[in-house]
């Protein structure tokens, strides 16, 4: 018997996607109408064609911001995605255990972005932030605002006491959703402690973990606020990421032209590494 499918449902949440749409496409269409002009105010545009994106592209000045991206994200998936798993898997699966872990995880979660810069910003201050303090008082010298190596360590920290329970939250959804009888199984054949986790939770673990990369790097890769609460891009350009320069671009030197070009270059690469990612994940998942 052939099965019929009611898409009338369609109809429920198509005033969403038409709002969703229309409050996206204008101010994209926005953008790509800038990328490709040239404008000496007066609302007078004259046509650049693919001029600013040339400029963008052979700039120094983007390259270096693109590395720096993709290091921060690269160092935060390599921290965070492992860190949740192993806090995901030491986690109670029952009692009042659960619901302290859970609400613990989703603390930092519910925290705005800017007032983890903020928070972060006078936790690392060496004249009244704890962090600062304390590093001083034990011999280390420790300056976020002057050496680039102190300001990485405290952004890559910040991102992993801020984001790390995302990852675990993910991972213990799917934990909690393996059968007990394939831990049972496990018992009678007396497999160690690694297999279960090797063949058991790890498998189970894939699709939620494709989320997880999928999210985090992401938000990794698009960071603004954060870095720019606690150092400004400082010290130098050391922290000065593709949203942070995009942002001195556009409002800090009114180039529209070069910012508006360089955030269509920017979403696209977001976009293609995005798809290159959950490409790869997805078929070795189907081949698994």
């Amino acid at each position: 018997m052939e099965k019929t499918w009611n898409n009338k449902a369609w109809f429920m949440v198509l005033p969403v996607l038409v709002l969703v749409a229309f409050s996206a496409v204008i101010p994209l269409m926005t953008v790509v109408n800038y990328s490709v002009q040239d404008t000496f105010g007066n609302n007078e545009f004259f046509w650049a064609g693919t001029d600013w994106y040339v400029e963008v592209l052979t700039s120094d000045r983007f390259w270096d911001a693109l590395t720096r991206n993709l290091i921060f994200s690269a160092i935060i998936l390599a921290i965070e995605i492992p860190l949740g798993i192993i806090i995901a898997l030491n986690m109670p699966k029952k009692g009042l255990g659960v619901p302290v872990c859970l609400v613990l995880m989703a603390l930092p979660l519910l925290i705005p972005w800017n007032v983890v810069g903020t928070i972060w910003q006078v936790f690392g201050r060496v004249d009244i932030g704890l962090l600062g303090h304390t590093l001083e008082a034990l011999g280390i010298n420790y300056n976020y605002v002057q050496n680039p190596i102190d300001a990485w360590v405290t952004l890559i920290v910040m991102d992993v006491w801020h984001w790390t329970s995302l990852v675990v939250l993910l991972c213990y959804a799917g934990l909690v959703s393996i059968p007990d009888a394939y831990y049972q199984a496990a018992k009678i054949d007396g497999a160690s402690r690694w297999s279960v986790f090797r063949y058991i939770q790890l498998p189970k673990m894939k699709r939620v973990l494709l989320i997880a990369f999928l999210l985090r790097f992401m938000d990794s890769f698009m960071i603004y606020t954060e870095p720019f609460v606690v150092t400004g891009g400082g010290p130098g350009n050391s922290t000065t990421f593709l949203s942070i320069d995009l942002v001195k671009m556009a409002i800090g030197q009114f180039d529209l032209g070069p910012a508006a070009a360089l955030s269509i270059i920017y979403f696209l690469i977001v976009l293609l590494l995005s798809w290159i990612f959950y490409t790869v994940m997805t078929t070795s998942d189907a081949q698994s």
